[in-house]
């Protein structure tokens, strides 16, 4: 059954790919980018890939911006944009801390506010939440990044026992390290606060950690098959090896010193 689909963070990576794919399979999707020249190059993207999408623009700093994307009524909304900052927590702006939660979780949380509503009144839908390995286990140095979808966690499971009485359904996609960019801009994103001279705690080389990133083509068919499909685990995590490592992170956690 095709489905009406809007996936935020849509311009690169597993929203671009997940939005691409799942027009090609007949839904109608509904893709947002950040900026207007990510608009027109993500439309390009559709154009060259012989599907059909419908992009605005969604920047989820801009009030704007948010009541238009909140304007749609969605069989399934994908919570998918997001930023990460790298940093220690003792030394990180908090204006960087501040615009990741405002990013990740509040500007979703407000266009969860416009459109759940609707899924409510007509007891059906979906959510579907672009979590992290990072919302199960920490990363240091990405601390601020990994609190934000923590967050999405407790809200994530909140909502899916909030909403099932209503036919709503919530899930998670947790990916681990995917060479799609993402983690390699974020690896960058302190250079332009940090000073080596006056750091509480200096920041490592993230170089090695970037190497071997696995192909996001993994977790974009994994999108692809849960997004639109009536029953499905409640988390979906890629690559398969980081899901040990997440439940191994678990365990530590009640056995590990302070």
């Amino acid at each position: 059954m095709f489905k009406k689909i809007l996936i935020t963070g849509a311009s690169s990576g597993f929203g671009c790919g997940a939005a691409i794919e799942l027009a090609r399979l007949g839904h109608a999707v509904v893709a947002t980018a950040e900026t207007w020249p990510q608009v027109r190059s993500l439309r390009a993207d559709a154009a060259e890939a012989g599907v059909k999408l419908d992009v605005i623009k969604l920047n989820l700093l801009d009030e704007i911006d948010i009541a238009h994307a909140g304007s749609f009524d969605p069989d399934v909304l994908v919570l998918n944009a997001g930023v990460m900052e790298g940093g220690s927590i003792v030394d990180i702006p908090m204006q960087r801390v501040r615009e990741s939660f405002d990013i990740n979780v509040f500007g979703h949380l407000q266009l969860v506010q416009a459109i759940v509503p609707k899924m409510v009144a007509r007891k059906s839908g979906k959510i579907v939440w672009t979590s992290s390995m990072g919302g199960i286990l920490v990363v240091p140095f990405l601390g601020v990044y990994c609190a934000t979808k923590h967050a999405i966690e407790a809200i994530a499971g909140s909502m899916k026992a909030e909403l099932a009485p209503y036919g709503v359904k919530v899930a998670t996609v947790n990916p681990g390290v995917f060479g799609t960019g993402f983690n390699d801009t974020g690896a960058e994103s302190y250079v332009q606060w940090y000073n080596a001279d006056s750091a509480v705690v200096p920041m490592p080389d993230f170089g090695d950690s970037l190497v071997g990133q696995a192909d996001p083509k993994e977790m974009i068919d994994a999108m692809v098959e849960i997004i639109p499909a009536e029953e499905h685990l409640y988390r979906t995590m890629r690559p398969h090896a980081t899901i040990e490592a997440a439940k191994g992170w678990q365990e530590t956690e009640w056995t590990q010193n302070a």
